[in-house]
C-alpha cells in the first residue's frame, strides 16, 4: 500500500520508528517530511499535502504525526475527502477504518511511545472498511456535510 507519513517539527520523534515499520511490512512509503525540528513546521501545512495526497491517489492512506494528534486531526478533516481521527489505542484504530472508512491515522508525539505508534500503524493498515449499509449510509451522510460546506463558504 502506498502510505503518505507527515510529521511537524514536534512529530519526528516517532518518525524513525514509524518509517522502520512501515519498511518492514513493505509498504511503499509517501515521505511529506519533515525530518527536523528547526525550522518549525506547522502542521495543518503538512495536513494539506497529506490530504493531496491521498486525494490526488499518490497515496492510498496516511499518517500524520504532532505533538498531541488533536491539531493534525481537526486541520486534516479540513480537506474534503479525508476522514482523519487522533487514535491512542488498537479499537479505535481498526474500528475507524472499518465503521467510518478513516483514510488518515493521526497520533501524538507527546502521547504515544514508537512501540505503540507501530502497533497502531500495523492495525490502522491492516484495516479494511465494513462496507456495511449501515456504514456506507454514514459516510454518505459525511459527505454530504462536506459538501454542504464547501457550497456555504
Amino acid at each position: 500500500m502506498k502510505v503518505a507519513v507527515a510529521f511537524d517539527h514536534r512529530g519526528i520523534v516517532l518518525r524513525p520508528r514509524l518509517f522502520e515499520e512501515l519498511e518492514r511490512l513493505g509498504h511503499d512509503i509517501v515521505d511529506l517530511g519533515t525530518d527536523r525540528a528547526e525550522p518549525r513546521i506547522d502542521y495543518p501545512d503538512k495536513a494539506r499535502e497529506l490530504g493531496e495526497a491521498i486525494t490526488s491517489g499518490a497515496a492510498e492512506r496516511g499518517v500524520l504525526v504532532c505533538s498531541s494528534g488533536v491539531g493534525a486531526s481537526i486541520a486534516a478533516c479540513n480537506v474534503p475527502g479525508i476522514r482523519a481521527a487522533i487514535c491512542h489505542d488498537v479499537y479505535t484504530a481498526h474500528q475507524g477504518v472499518e465503521h467510518d472508512d478513516m483514510n488518515v491515522l493521526c497520533l501524538g508525539s507527546e502521547i504515544v511511545g514508537g512501540e505503540l505508534a507501530a502497533e497502531l500503524v500495523r492495525t490502522f493498515l491492516d484495516a479494511r472498511f465494513d462496507g456495511g449499509e449501515r456504514y456506507v449510509r454514514r459516510l454518505r451522510k459525511v459527505e454530504e456535510l462536506e459538501a454542504a460546506a464547501r457550497t456555504s463558504a
